[in-house]
Formats: C-alpha cells, sequence, structure tokens
C-alpha cells in the first residue's frame, strides 16, 4: 500500500501540481493587468516568460 509520501514524490502527482500551479498563474494574468502591471512585470512576478503572458492576456 503507498503511503502519503510516495505518492507526492511519483511522477504523477508532482506534473499535477505543476500543472495545477501553471493554470492558476495564467488566470491571474487578467486581474494583474487590470491593476495596471506591465507584461514584463507579471511576467517576472509570476516567473513566466513573456510570451506566455502575451499569448493568454485577455
Amino acid at each position: 500500500m503507498l503511503n502519503l509520501e510516495s505518492l507526492r514524490k511519483s511522477k504523477v502527482y508532482q506534473e499535477g501540481v505543476e500543472e495545477g500551479v501553471l493554470k492558476t498563474k495564467l488566470e491571474t494574468i487578467p486581474i494583474l493587468l487590470e491593476l495596471g502591471l506591465t507584461i514584463e512585470q507579471i511576467a517576472e512576478r509570476l516567473k513566466l516568460d513573456v510570451e506566455t503572458v502575451r499569448n493568454n492576456a485577455k
């Protein structure tokens, strides 16, 4: 039986966490734009590349 720590170390779990973090960051982009941050500032704060922010700016 897998314990919780083994599950957290699994590749599938880690990829799921990373995907969730990225989704949250992408959902945050329009909010930060409304607050007046530039694409470059958003990219820096969210640790994303500028193209990713540009492509997801709505």
